[in-house]
């Protein structure tokens, strides 16, 4: 009614407009009236404007009629409106109606009344002319001209002209502008497997994808690992290079990606870290050693030899792993040195069971990047994508089966015909009994060892992780898993150099981890993981996975195959925790009991201070 009033009548070109404006222009010897119908307007936003910026030449008008022709014979009338509607600029940098609608009202376009509706459709003549911010009553004005031409052309009637003209113009208190967040990992993926499943589908016309992506869960990915890259830079040293970052989220049961951000602030079309990238995982690799290991018949409650350890390599060279900060244990249990991830005892443990056999056991769960039997590979010197880590840890949380990632379930034509479709595939890669304990050992990491933070972070329920550190500490991350969501996230540069001083994936992976767990994702159904057939229980101590004591401040009642159930009780705890309580007059006691020599001498200075 008041930008092309006969949009449906005429095929790109309002011959009446034209004449009009021509006579006009030709008596001021230069373009002064436009007949810019909607048609032409798309195809000069859309096709030509970064080619005519600012210009009003013939030659433009004279392209927008050919490209407008060109238009209209390949799109209905509705599809044109819809382009104009997305593309034609409103206003305090809005393109778009949606964009404006939500700048100006504070909501969607979809819920606007026709008052707002008709104040959208007065902007695109003068757009800071008309701002309902800058010039209330000007607005007002151009809203109720526009109400009064959809009266005089019958789109509504009197009584709802006269409504939404007395209505006041209401304006959001705050500017809205697009999230500093993009998608553009999760949108460039998709596209890339339609191109390679479809080469030549998106050339021919319109599809219709389903994915796999929950829009709450990406929201939170890309706020989580573009808020914590930032930080963790400013934190590190100095460098040219933009830190990156990679997050990898999907469904154990299915394999279904939840979220996949390819780094930090994407370029469109620019490169995907969640699937691209290869890099050391470090200690996060170590989960298949200790697979390896429960497979040949190690128990998590069997004692390893946390001390220095070389490795001869041959021709006499030496390879001394050694532990963060040269803390060693001594003799200790398998769950606690997965949890305190001690190097010496993993590469032991991997020593034992060959590295042949842990590399199998990650082939089985789904680590497909090429592998060498070394004794580094104990410790992750190995490159890794995020997508192939994450996937290889789902069969910890599934119960022992791995899955195919899978990120489009089907593609269909704009009629509903299915053109391309994806099904759930599923395989067995472990003993669902080797997977219950291990990720019984990895909630140990979580609630007591390097994945701590979690924990810290205010996130409850169950959770099993592990942190991942190369030696330079030019990679960190942190890989965590519910019984419904498996979760990777990765920090480092992409020309490799160190982060930061003493960078670690439980200090800068996991807290990213934690806040997209917490702002992304709720654990449905009260899900939890339960031990499988087969399996003997016992009360035991989780820090050490030694039975438990009177003396140990937690007990937990955990599940064991057959004959590997500990047979020693904790040491670590000999005296019992110190709790402050009150007694009934409020006066503080402990439950530490007093040593005799102690209690002897505070009877005798009672005396004393008695005489």
């Amino acid at each position: 009614a008041t930008e092309d009033r006969r949009f449906y009548a005429h095929n790109g070109l309002d011959w009446r407009g034209f004449l009009r404006a021509g006579f006009r222009n030709a008596g001021a010897f230069g373009v002064r009236e436009g007949f810019s119908t909607i048609t032409m307007q798309v195809a000069r936003n859309t096709f030509i404007a970064e080619h005519f910026v600012g210009s009003r030449t013939l030659r433009r008008k004279l392209m927008e009629l050919r490209l407008s022709r060109l238009i209209e014979t390949s799109l209905t009338k509705d599809q044109i409106l819809a382009l104009y509607l997305n593309v034609i600029y409103l206003g305090n940098g809005m393109y778009g109606v949606e964009a404006a609608s939500r700048d100006l009202f504070g909501k969607s376009v979809a819920n606007v009344s026709l008052a707002e509706a008709a104040t959208l459709a007065a902007l695109p003549k003068a757009p800071s002319a008309y701002t309902p911010r800058e010039f209330p009553e000007r607005a007002r004005k151009r809203r109720n001209l526009v109400l009064g031409l959809m009266r005089d052309q019958g789109f509504i009637d009197a009584n709802a002209y006269a409504k939404a003209a007395s209505s006041p113009l209401k304006i959001a208190a705050t500017q809205w502008r697009p999230s500093q967040y993009d998608q553009y990992g999760a949108i460039d993926a998709v596209r890339a497997l339609v191109d390679s499943m479809m080469p030549d589908a998106l050339k021919e016309g319109d599809l219709v994808i389903h994915t796999t992506i929950d829009a709450r869960v990406q929201t939170a990915a890309d706020k989580a690992i573009a808020r914590h890259a930032v930080a963790i830079q400013n934190e590190g040293w100095w460098s040219n290079d933009k830190l990156q970052g990679a997050l990898v989220a999907l469904d154990p049961q299915s394999g279904d990606i939840r979220a996949l951000v390819g780094g930090r602030r994407s370029p469109r079309g620019g490169f995907i870290r969640a699937i691209s990238a290869k890099r050391q995982p470090g200690s996060a690799f170590k989960p298949f050693v200790y697979a390896a290991a429960l497979a040949a018949g190690i128990s998590p409650s069997s004692i390893v030899d946390d001390e220095p350890i070389e490795v001869l390599l041959g021709g006499n060279e030496a390879w001394i792993p050694a532990n963060y900060d040269d803390n060693y244990q001594g003799a200790t249990t398998v769950r606690r040195a997965l949890m305190m991830s001690a190097n010496a005892a993993t590469v032991r443990i991997s020593r034992t069971v060959g590295e042949q056999r842990v590399i199998d056991a990650a082939r089985r769960n789904g680590i497909t990047s090429e592998l060498h039997p070394v004794p580094a590979i104990a410790l992750g010197a190995l490159e890794v994508t995020p997508l192939e880590l994450v996937t290889a840890y789902a069969p910890f949380a599934n119960g022992g089966m791995r899955v195919r990632p899978r990120l489009v379930t089907r593609i269909e034509a704009p009629d509903g015909k299915v053109l391309w479709s994806q099904e759930i595939a599923r395989a067995p890669a472990m003993d669902p009994r080797d997977a219950y304990e291990m990720t019984s050992m990895l909630r140990g990491a979580v609630d007591f060892g390097t994945g701590k933070v979690i924990r810290d972070y205010g996130i409850t329920g169950p959770v099993a992780g592990k942190t991942g550190t190369t030696n330079n500490g030019a990679d960190v991350w942190f890989i965590g898993y519910t019984p419904t969501l498996v979760a990777g996230v990765w920090f480092g540069y992409d020309t490799p150099h160190a982060i930061a001083d003493r960078a670690a994936g439980g200090r800068f992976a996991a807290p990213a981890w934690a806040e997209f767990y917490k702002n992304g994702w709720s654990e449905r159904g009260g899900a939890y993981w339960t031990p499988p057939p087969g399996m003997e229980s016992a009360m035991i101590d989780p820090e050490t996975g030694l039975l438990a004591t009177e003396w140990c401040p937690r007990r937990t009642r955990e599940y064991f195959k057959p004959g590997s159930a500990p047979t020693t009780y904790c040491e670590l705890h000999t005296t019992p925790e110190p709790e402050i309580i009150a007694d009934d007059n409020g006066n503080v006691i402990s439950n530490i009991p007093t040593p005799d020599w102690i209690d002897n001498l505070g009877k005798k200075l009672k005396k004393i201070l008695r005489f």
